[in-house]
């Protein structure tokens, strides 16, 4: 199963990885890298 992974700050009005879970993409399928690592546990997506 491949990850998506977003490593720009993303500072779209809807965000690029809402547009992904909008297209069918689970949000475990998505990881936030623009989060430290530390951080990513605390979001609704996937930490690695």
């Amino acid at each position: 199963m491949a990850k998506f992974g977003l490593s720009a700050i993303d500072r779209t009005k809807i965000g690029v990885a809402n547009e992904l879970v909008e297209a069918g993409v689970p949000k475990t399928d998505i990881v936030l890298a623009f989060y430290a690592p530390y951080r990513r546990p605390y979001t609704e997506f996937a930490v690695g």
